[in-house]
């Protein structure tokens, strides 16, 4: 099995990944959300479930086809991560 990135959970059967990132302002939030969906087009991997407010953004990656999640689900939450350098 693949090294949960920091910050992640475990959640479910088939299994997915959760974090809540949380933010000081609206702006960085938005920077965040186009952040993400720009490496998620790089990378070709897309969150299934992204639930935002004013401060914070919750995402949700899953496996394709029901399945646990695979090694590129696992890359792309450590990216995430990266994403957000005060480390929300």
């Amino acid at each position: 099995m693949v090294e949960l990135p920091e910050g992640w959970e475990a959640r479910g059967k088939p299994l997915a990944l959760f974090r809540r990132f949380e933010f000081d302002r609206y702006s960085a939030t938005r920077d965040f959300l186009d952040a993400m969906a720009a490496l998620s087009e790089q990378t070709g991997v897309h969150p299934q479930n992204i639930n935002f407010g004013t401060t914070y953004v919750n995402v949700t990656l899953e496996g394709a086809e029901g399945k646990d999640p695979g090694e590129e689900v696992y890359a792309l939450a450590a990216r995430i991560n990266t994403l957000n350098p005060a480390g929300g």
